[in-house]
């Protein structure tokens, strides 16, 4: 067993990972560029998508080569990415008529994105500069229109910027949180048509993530569609008349119904989006039209999406699986868990659908929290005892969890990275997470509970047997059947575990107000890091990280509620993550993330127990270019967006 780094060693640490930053800080190159890959495509070799050929040829809509952009974003054939043809309509599942925004979520164009290696790429966008980690200039493509014809130009990231983003009618508070940076809002210069700066006077690290998110950070509004809506713009008669018919309080609440970009809830919003939705909610069925002026195409010259329509059709949670075995669904994953694979391989071959399995990349699928928050003074003192947290981990006997719960399929350890991170060392997923409960009593016997009573638990120094009640949300058997077995492994330990469900925000409430001891909820909930993932839920910076919920919110309401951090090694995490925050290269920040999932997983603050529980995903077995193997997540991710359904398509 390796032993805890003691508070001297990690002084010394943090003081080499100073000199390491400030050396990392001299470097002369901070500067990196994201461009769209040269292509040969030319005019002539560009096809016309058939569904639209009627409408080119009446004039109503102009040819292919006048739709795209002058250099269009060129996706080109991979092992597991070929190229298609046209046509088809792609059916998918909702729960809720609210979830047309998965048009945004699987569309995923986006200004830059992630690629399905969580790297950076410009799509939308033609070119990125980045200058310090501060200085972001963006450069659009040529010609690139809205799904209305209209020109994407520089003027639509000028209107959101003084005319919403500045306008204290639309925004009482000011610019979105993720353009202000300790105070500091950029500076926006729009140079020409086609390129726009932003630049801080520190790094912005939140932006990038931000503009490749699921629910992205938007800057930029159709502005020949919103002007209409807008005071500046509109006489003030003419307005209130629109206002009057649309049924809104006043231009404001109607300048931001129309202004939904994400939400997908106004069919006459221009988009940049593959797919235009055409069915205005509430409905139990949306269908999302070809974007004839979207930006991608394929090596061959054919405009994407090769689908010609993609289609949301809601059916309750409860009834998704079982529509989705009777083929119902061309591509579902939301809705399905890993619990409904078996049904839903007893009718792949009968309904024409494959069921693939791709992993999940939270950093444990559950985790434990105990609350160094707690109000409850013994087990506030012993949850701050790294001693005991090692114990309760060393306890878990988690290769078991795997095997009944997950046939074996689970990743056993800390709720730490994911080996598909840049970032993942063994070590720190590892640490403490191995079944040993001869280290665990003798850790229990070395902070002092000694003492048992007759039924063999032990008990605390007020002289409380140590029972753990271990408080869940309540929203599945497999939280109440992973404590069971935690149950018989602690009992071992001296220690008896008591489930208690409750509603989701009764719980949330509760570890808010320091009223649990140790909580079960979802681990971390993005595992697939990269130098520049913002390290917010590995320091206490978030009132929602239920291991310290009372540090996080004394940063997020800048020391109005909540208590002062003083742990000293929680202490350290938010000065790293506070270096993080200024470092102005990867390399910076890579050198900062390692110290931080060290001290994580030293510390154990959380108590991961498997991860990489599959997901099912069920396909129509004629779609094509899904990859055979996948990562599953919401943020990063966008569920199957990362993958690029634009570019799925019908053997037939």
């Amino acid at each position: 067993m390796r032993l805890g780094l003691t508070g001297n060693v990690l002084k010394v640490h943090f003081k080499a990972l100073t000199i390491v930053t400030a050396m990392l800080c001299t470097q002369s190159a901070v500067a990196e560029t994201y461009s769209s890959p040269q292509s040969s495509l030319t005019r002539e070799s560009l096809q016309e998508t058939p569904v639209l050929s009627s409408s080119v040829y009446s004039g109503e809509l102009p040819p292919v080569f006048e739709r795209l952009p002058l250099a269009p974003f060129v996706v080109k054939q991979t092992h597991d990415w070929e190229p298609g043809k046209h046509g088809g309509s792609i059916r998918s599942l909702i729960a809720k008529s609210k979830d047309v925004r998965l048009f945004s979520v699987y569309g995923y164009a986006r200004l830059i994105g992630y690629t399905p290696e969580l790297g950076f790429t410009v799509d939308i966008l033609d070119k990125l500069e980045v200058e310090e980690g501060r200085i972001f200039t963006l450069t659009l493509r040529k010609g690139h229109k809205w799904s209305d014809g209209h020109p994407f130009t520089s003027e639509d990231f000028r209107y959101f910027w003084e005319e919403v983003a500045n306008d204290s009618n639309l925004r009482p508070f000011g610019p979105p949180a993720e353009l202000v940076i300790e105070g500091q809002a950029p500076t926006v210069e729009i140079i020409d048509e086609i390129t726009i700066r932003y630049s801080w006077p520190i790094p912005n690290p939140f932006f990038l993530p931000r503009l490749a998110a699921t629910r992205p950070l938007y800057l930029f509004q159709p502005a020949h569609y919103m002007k209409k809506f807008h005071a500046k713009y509109v006489n003030n008669d003419e307005l209130d008349e629109v206002v009057k018919k649309a049924d809104a309080r006043n231009w404001v609440q109607l300048h931001n119904r129309r202004a939904r970009q994400y939400k997908f809830t106004n069919t006459k919003l221009p988009t940049l989006q593959p797919w235009v939705n055409t069915v205005k909610p509430p409905s139990t069925r949306f269908i999302g039209k070809r974007n004839p002026f979207y930006h991608r195409v394929d090596e061959f010259g054919l405009q994407l999406p090769y689908a010609d329509e993609m289609i949301l059709a809601v059916a309750g949670g409860g009834l998704i699986p079982a529509k989705v075995g009777s083929g119902d669904s061309d591509m579902q994953s939301r809705g399905l868990s890993f619990s409904d694979y078996t049904f839903l391989k007893g009718n792949d071959e009968q309904n024409g659908y494959l069921v693939r399995l791709w992993k999940t990349v939270r950093g444990s699928h559950f985790a434990l929290y105990p609350n160094l928050n707690a109000n409850d003074t013994e087990w506030r003192k012993l949850n701050r005892d790294k001693r005991f947290r090692h114990a309760l981990s060393l306890g878990i006997n988690r290769h078991e969890l795997n095997q009944v719960l997950y046939y074996g399929l689970g990743l056993e350890g800390n709720n730490n990275v994911l080996p598909d991170s840049s970032l993942y060392k063994e070590d720190y997923f590892k640490r403490w997470a191995q079944y040993d409960l001869t280290k665990a009593n003798e850790l229990l016997d070395d902070i002092g509970l000694t003492d048992r009573d007759e039924d063999g638990l032990r008990l605390l120094s007020d002289g409380r047997p140590m029972k753990i009640i271990v408080e869940t949300a309540g929203e599945s058997s497999e939280e109440v059947d992973t404590l069971e077995l935690i149950s018989d492994s602690w009992l071992k330990l001296g220690i008896k575990l008591y489930p208690k469900p409750s509603q989701r925000e009764v719980l949330r409430n509760r570890i808010f107000a320091g009223e649990t001891n140790i909580s079960l909820w979802y681990g971390n909930l993005n595992a697939l890091l990269t130098p520049h993932s913002a390290p917010e839920e590995f320091a206490p910076r978030l009132q929602q990280s239920f291991q310290w919920p009372k540090w996080g919110q004394h940063i997020e309401t800048k020391g109005n509620a909540g208590e002062a951090v003083d742990l000293e090694a929680a202490q350290q995490l938010n000065d790293l993550y506070t270096m993080w925050l200024r470092a102005k290269s990867t390399e910076e920040k890579s050198a900062i993330w390692n110290r931080i999932l060290l001290i994580n997983a030293e510390e154990t603050f959380t108590i991961g127990l498997v991860a990489e529980i599959p997901q099912p995903i069920v396909l129509s077995s004629k779609l094509r270019n899904v990859p055979e193997e996948g990562f599953y997540n919401w943020e990063p991710g966008a569920l199957m967006g990362v993958y690029k359904p634009d570019g799925f398509w019908f053997e037939d």
